[in-house]
């Protein structure tokens, strides 16, 4: 029972650690950033500002009708995550495990979170204006319908490719992204590269997993 209470205490404290620098981060850049607007952290790193219809890394799903079912099956899918977790305490899984469900599930709900709230609460981004919190006019947007922040971008490398490949600008690497998303693929891919220790150890040495 102590043990199922700690595990619990874990998955709550990842999920909300996430969802307090993701929708920090997001209100700021809101707040702070006109559309487009860059700054440079590092050569490599910087906060370039972007919103999209709510898939990670920039990815759009176009229309009205496409955005709100994107929304809904974010919040079926969100449940379920939850539903696993809960699962997976329950069956005294392994600590990584439960950290990494979390950390998608923490993940999902932050995007969730922009497009629910985030256009009725913000008046519109645009190259030339600052979005304010709270307009008096009201959001840019209903419920369900708010566009996702987005602000980490890691060029990691840009210049002009050689005449014989073109010769035209390149960035490596270009996805702008946020909090959320970098948690969703942190979890995925923790799950991936510890897969036989969070699956297949318990088989062998139930004790691993405490």
């Amino acid at each position: 029972m102590h043990t199922t209470r700690s595990k619990f205490l874990i998955a709550i404290l990842t999920v909300l650690l996430v969802l307090t620098v993701d929708q920090v981060l997001k209100i700021y850049i809101k707040t702070h950033f006109m559309i487009g607007d860059q700054k440079d952290i590092t050569s490599w790193f910087k906060l370039h500002f972007v919103e999209n219809e709510g898939m990670a890394f920039g990815w759009k799903l176009g229309g009205s009708s496409g955005k709100l079912a994107l929304s809904l099956f974010r919040i079926v899918a969100v449940s379920f995550i939850g539903y696993y977790i809960v699962k997976l305490i329950r069956s005294n899984e392994s600590r990584g495990l439960i950290i990494s469900m979390s950390m998608i599930f923490a993940g999902a709900i932050g995007n969730i979170l922009d497009s629910i709230f985030y256009g009725k609460i913000f008046s519109a981004s645009s190259p030339c204006d600052l979005a304010q919190l709270f307009p008096a006019d009201g959001g840019y947007a209903g419920v369900l319908h708010g566009k996702v922040v987005d602000m980490l971008y890691f060029p990691l490398w840009e210049g002009f490719l050689p005449k014989w490949l073109g010769g035209h600008y390149f960035s490596f690497f270009d996805p702008v992204f946020n909090i959320a998303d970098s948690s969703i693929s942190i979890g995925v891919f923790l799950i991936l590269l510890f897969q036989r220790r969070f699956f297949v150890a318990k088989k062998e040495a139930p004790a691993l997993n405490d």
